[in-house]
């Protein structure tokens, strides 16, 4: 077995994954296992390799890594070498269960598998493997060539050298990833769901349009996000500050915004964030001064690269010919289109 990477299902994301592991310097076999003639196999694969040189020239001057790729079909040995494999094909449940009872013919009994699904929990996953402890979730956020993050989903069953052996894989290419349990949404889905329909909810109340709203989180949660992650932000302020703020919209705009248990249980264990040295966190006293200025040092550079961009407002083109007056909507509760 080898270094090789496999990347199994020749679609957007498939391609993408096989481009972020070219332009680190990795041979990647890209798998195209739809069902084509082999006419249809060999013009798909000339298209891939034709996209993947126009992306690798624009990223690295050059089209020279692509002599790392091999595309195939379902040929034996044809995922012979790989070390670790990428299962990349639609989000239907018969389809990842031939494909990856396939893959699992084809490969060595060390070789991890991870499906880069966005539906399905890693223990789903396993039973679909001859090896469940293998078998991990890799969900890559498009456009997976560029976005560094990669959530990686794994079970109590999970061996623990898979999820290493992945992990170190993808900080070798240079992305961040993160571990966390077999649960629905994984962390970013979960999160984006909950404040995509939040904004939603407030265009349809009326609340404000969709061009303030947009930029209130482009100008102000989305760089201090960026720089505080959430749970960090509770201890930057103060856990209390959440707790009251929580019960305050609850009563207003119903149970969604109720405080989860653990931040009463950090109230009452005096664990309120910065000012007492605990909450998510633990802060080292001495520490706290230059831990403050280093973020804030982060925020001035964010607002220095983006403010400019920032004051040209959301750069979102408006078609009046819609009817839709909410595209243009600025503030105020206004007409409904």
């Amino acid at each position: 077995m080898t270094d090789e990477i496999a990347v199994v299902g020749a679609g957007r994301m498939g391609e993408g994954i096989a481009l972020a592991f070219l332009a680190a310097g990795l041979p990647v076999v890209l798998a195209d296992v739809k069902d084509r003639t082999a006419r249809e196999h060999r013009a798909h694969a000339e298209r891939v390799r034709a996209h993947l040189a126009e992306q690798l020239s624009v990223k690295l001057g050059d089209d020279a890594a692509l002599a790392g790729l091999t595309v195939c079909g379902r040929e034996p040995a044809g995922l012979a070498g790989a070390a670790v494999v990428f299962e990349a094909v639609p989000e239907v449940l018969e389809t990842k269960r031939d494909v990856l009872g396939w893959v699992c013919s084809q490969v060595g009994a060390s070789t991890v598998i991870a499906s880069t699904t966005s539906t399905f929990l890693v223990t789903e996953i396993a039973e679909l493997v001859d090896r469940p402890g293998r078998a991990v979730n890799a969900h890559w956020l498009n456009p997976a060539d560029l976005m560094p993050l990669v959530e990686v989903s794994r079970s109590e069953d999970t061996d623990p050298d898979a999820v290493s052996r992945l992990t170190g894989l993808l900080e070798r290419v240079g992305k961040i990833p993160v571990v966390c349990g077999p649960s629905a949404g994984y962390i970013v889905p979960r999160l984006q769901a909950l404040v995509m329909n939040e904004a939603a909810r407030m265009v349809e109340e009326g609340v404000a349009g969709p061009a303030d709203i947009d930029l209130a989180v482009r100008a102000g949660l989305g760089p201090r996000f960026s720089v505080l992650g959430p749970l960090e932000f509770i201890d930057w302020g103060g856990g209390d500050i959440l707790y009251y703020a929580s019960r305050y919209l609850a009563a207003r705009l119903g149970e969604r915004f109720r405080h989860p248990d653990i931040i009463e249980e950090n109230m009452a264990g005096h664990r309120r964030g910065l000012r007492d040295g605990a909450g998510f966190y633990h802060y080292d006293p001495g520490g706290v001064a230059e831990y403050r200025a280093a973020r804030m040092r982060e925020f001035e550079a964010i607002f220095r690269l983006r403010g400019p961009q920032l004051r040209g407002g959301t750069g979102v083109p408006v078609r009046p010919e819609t009817g839709d007056d909410r595209a243009d909507h600025r503030g105020g509760r206004g007409q409904r289109g």
